[in-house]
């Protein structure tokens, strides 16, 4: 399991481990019942505080993600179809926010964002 880690970027260590073992999981490349690595075997990969992975992990077991069984390690949990919808929707949503944001700065207008949408979607 390769995890990035960007000190530049305006995400915290644990949201940006946490998104990525989301990422993998939603496309299939950790199934249900992978292992993950130890929170400590995380923390000295990335070379980061076991507080920060214990913060991802904590995070993904919310967000059902994944499941901790003392003793034993953290675990993919089955996909919940709904739960992957949602964080898609969530995917969607940030990136057409700064979209959004881009085409004001630029005195684009929605009916223009509505046509290009409407374009990419004739696309495929």
């Amino acid at each position: 399991m390769d995890i990035i880690i960007s000190n530049s970027s305006d995400r915290p260590i644990y949201e940006q481990i946490t998104n990525q073992i989301k990422g993998l999981v939603m496309s299939g490349a950790l199934k249900e019942g992978d292992p993950l690595p130890s929170m400590r075997t995380l923390a000295k990969e990335l070379r980061i505080s076991v507080i920060t992975t214990k913060r991802a992990y904590e995070d993904l077991e919310r967000d059902g993600f994944i499941s901790t069984v003392v003793g034993k390690g953290s675990f993919v949990k089955a996909a919940d179809t709904r739960l992957v919808r949602e964080e898609k929707l969530k995917q969607i949503e940030d990136l057409l926010s700064r979209a959004i944001l881009l085409a004001r700065q630029s005195a684009i207008g929605r009916e223009e964002i509505e046509e290009i949408i409407d374009i990419l979607y004739q696309e495929e």
